[in-house]
């Protein structure tokens, strides 16, 4: 939990605060983006909280910080309130999780609520307020794991949930032996009606992406919005494989259609599919180049 002593000294004063112990993930920032900011290579809070819908905001980074370095001075009296705001819904049945993990630096996992069972998105946090929440949307038939950096607490919610778990051959590693689907090659999978699985190698050499009802991509650490750039991008200097195939997969995903870009790492983003189109191949563009 954070330390008030260990509080930085850039935050400004008031209850809500960040302590030393933050690892830059850059979760809180787009959580709340009008409370914390990125000061002196860490997060800060740079406004306090004025309206009920701001702090929700704030505590609900604060919940999913993945090292626990959000904090306030005085305990929050409305945090099972808050507790019970996660997961968000983010578009028709879609949610961001929350309580991201260290184990994957916080990234970011999601659920899919589908009447023929809920898939979940790489793993959060396993912790029981997270739990409850999933128990009352109907658990967890399917977790679906994007690659070998995120998948944090997967066994704890396989042995809870009993759902399957699926993950590319290429990526299994020793944490990973018992997933019960291992993906191979590199044609795109259909693994339901409304659930298409991409093969995307690159930020690493099993990483596949999920196109959900042809509208929601959930992008792993292949695919992002940039804040600084204004515009989509790939993961340069995080890029554990091959950068010529990651080109390669960003063409090859550049045909399929989508409205959202739901990321793990990085900023999501939202628009038509013809603006997608203009998006992707700029981002192809921008790879080519750096």
């Amino acid at each position: 939990m954070a330390h008030l002593k260990a509080r930085r000294p850039q935050n400004v004063p008031g209850d809500l605060y960040v302590d030393n112990s933050c690892i830059d993930c850059d979760t809180c920032r787009w959580m709340a983006p009008n409370i914390f900011n990125r000061q002196d290579g860490l997060s800060a809070v740079y406004h306090q909280p004025q309206t009920d819908a701001e702090r929700e905001a704030g505590l609900q980074a604060l919940l999913s910080c993945p090292t626990a370095s959000i904090g306030t001075v005085a305990p929050p009296k409305d945090i099972r309130q808050i507790q019970a705001s996660l997961p968000v819904a983010i578009t028709e049945g879609v949610y961001h999780c929350g309580y991201h993990s260290e184990k994957s630096f916080g990234a970011a996992s999601y659920l899919i609520q589908r009447a023929e069972g809920n898939g979940l998105v790489d793993s959060p946090r396993f912790t029981p307020p997270f739990v409850k929440q999933i128990e009352a949307l109907g658990g967890v038939r399917y977790l679906y794991l994007t690659h070998r950096d995120d998948v944090a607490d997967h066994q704890q919610f396989h042995d809870h949930f009993g759902c399957e778990r699926l993950l590319h051959t290429d990526d299994v590693s020793a944490g990973t032996q018992t997933v019960e689907h291992r993906l191979t090659g590199q044609a795109a999978v259909s693994f339901a009606d409304d659930l298409l699985i991409v093969p995307v190698p690159g930020h690493t050499r099993g990483h596949t992406v999920l196109l959900y009802n042809q509208h929601s991509l959930f992008s792993g650490d292949h695919l992002a919005w940039s804040e600084p750039l204004q515009h989509l991008f790939a993961f340069r200097r995080a890029c554990w494989y091959s950068w010529e195939q990651q080109i390669e997969s960003m063409e090859k995903l550049a045909q399929y259609p989508f409205e959202w870009i739901l990321p793990g790492h990085g900023h999501r983003y939202h628009t038509d599919p013809n603006t997608m189109i203009q998006q992707m191949q700029q981002c192809i563009r921008w790879m080519k180049q750096v």
